[in-house]
């Protein structure tokens, strides 16, 4: 995976941009958006925690005329917490926001509205029941979740889809109990599970799960297994060698691919001993072809 360092080579592809949007999220995003835009469903996108912007340009590919993308993160601005801070400071401390307007700007003309801050901000800057897709990749702590999952609830139209990013890492237990916490008590339904992110949605998951697996059952490269779970239909859905969505490529996709430079030879203590030994044959050689006999023998004494 490319580091942020290199962002500074501008991306030709979205796979050139740092960040973690596996191929089976890519056609889940695409799917569910493009299904809502099929039904007609009108609404707003909002992406609470975007790193370098790899999942925020696939999303911004579904924005309508007359719609809004709002984005949200801190960038290199100040947390609002000591246990916030450790976390963005540990994981994200090279990201900033001129990184991640470069690569928006790469596939798009225009950037999404950047609220620059915590999660926090976003409710008083998007308003109430606007949203058709909400993505919550911010904060891994528990309390954040929580407040997220909250801002989600009232921001999302009736019918509209909010994913949660890294529900099960072994790395963000916070994001599992705040995720499935809402699934028991907060009224989640869940649409989908991912390898990575859970899918759900506040209104009836029903129709949109029977048009899934029939969209699923017609693929063979996602493996569908389904269970039931304290009341709730539980899709999920793991990807076999998926094909990947075609993504158009960047406003630099013609510009040439970077040299690969050659790595630097290793040399080992064998290959140094395996060295001395071909000069000292050499050196042999010469001698027994050129010297009289009583110079060789002084000769092949100092070379051994």
């Amino acid at each position: 995976m490319a580091t942020p360092q290199e962002t500074t080579r501008p991306p030709r592809r979205l796979d050139d941009v740092p960040g973690w949007f596996p191929v089976l999220d890519q056609v889940l995003f695409d799917w569910f958006l493009g299904r809502q835009e099929s039904a007609g469903l009108r609404g707003d996108l909002l992406e609470v925690g975007v790193y370098l912007g790899k999942s925020a340009i696939f999303t911004g590919r579904h924005l309508r005329s007359g719609e809004s993308f709002t984005v949200c993160d801190l960038f290199e601005g100040d947390a609002p917490d000591d246990a916030n801070r450790a976390e963005s400071t540990k994981s994200y401390g090279r990201l900033t926001r001129r990184l991640f307007e470069e690569n928006y700007l790469a596939f798009h003309d225009e950037l999404p509205r950047v609220l620059q801050g915590p999660s926090t901000v976003v409710p008083a800057e998007v308003p109430p029941r606007s949203c058709r897709f909400v993505h919550v990749d911010a904060s891994h702590l528990y309390a954040h979740v929580h407040g997220d999952i909250g801002a989600a609830h009232d921001l999302l139209l009736p019918d509209g889809i909010v994913v949660l990013d890294d529900f099960r890492s072994e790395h963000t237990p916070g994001v599992s109990i705040a995720a499935w916490e809402a699934v028991l008590n907060r009224g989640l339904s869940p649409v989908c599970l991912s390898t990575q992110k859970l899918y759900g949605t506040w209104g009836d998951p029903g129709p949109v799960q029977e048009e899934l697996i029939e969209m699923v059952r017609g693929r063979d490269d996602c493996h569908l297994s389904m269970q039931e779970a304290a009341g709730h239909r539980i899709i999920r859905l793991k990807s076999k060698g998926m094909r990947e969505v075609g993504f158009p490529g960047s406003r630099y996709a013609d510009l040439p691919e970077p040299p690969v430079e050659a790595p630097a030879p290793v040399v080992t203590p064998g290959a140094v001993a395996r060295g001395r030994s071909r000069v000292r044959g050499r050196v042999r050689r010469v001698a027994v072809d050129l010297l009289p006999p009583v110079l060789t023998r002084a000769l092949r004494r100092v070379v051994r």
